[in-house]
């Protein structure tokens, strides 16, 4: 059997692994490195349950080669909260309902994010455009659309307060 070795950041820690060169980045992630957040659930790229960060893009999993991702930074949904504080996407999603049966959340969760990065203060309309490529099959995506609305509000929120007073120096 034929392996390259690739070396990646996942969640801010290197990983390696030697890889057949046909693996896809969602079997790396999911089988090599346990991060069974990132979800398969069509390997066609039709769903986004796969969707994590790669150097800051949002990118279908199953549509990546590791051996493509080599020397990446990749985020998956696991490295999105802080220690036990959950990322105001993830906040959000609880608190208005954006999920039923969850298997879509980390998707929909990692294709936000990027919207949020690119546009902080996004319209409906931006919102379903920037997901329209993660399917859920149980909410209706209004939650969905109410839950990223609301992490947009809390993060301006968040960048325009002034910094605690232990973390400023």
């Amino acid at each position: 059997m034929v392996t390259e070795h690739v070396s990646l950041t996942v969640n801010g820690q290197r990983r390696e692994a030697d890889v057949e060169p046909r693996r896809l980045l969602v079997q790396l992630i999911r089988e090599d490195f346990d991060l069974t957040g990132t979800h398969v659930g069509c390997d066609t790229s039709q769903c986004g349950a796969c969707t994590v960060h790669v150097d800051g893009q949002a990118i279908k999993s199953c549509t990546m080669l590791a051996v493509q991702a080599d020397g990446s930074s990749v985020t998956t949904i696991e490295g999105m909260a802080s220690g036990d504080a959950l990322h105001p996407l993830q906040q959000g999603f609880w608190e208005k309902h954006g999920l039923q049966c969850g298997f879509c959340t980390p998707g929909m969760i990692m294709a936000a994010a990027d919207l949020l990065a690119r546009n902080a203060n996004p319209s409906d309309d931006e919102i379903r455009h920037a997901i329209e490529g993660n399917y859920c099959r149980c909410t209706g995506y209004q939650n969905i659309v109410a839950a990223i609305r609301e992490a947009a509000r809390t993060m301006q929120a968040g960048a325009a307060a002034p910094a605690p007073a232990s973390s400023q120096a």
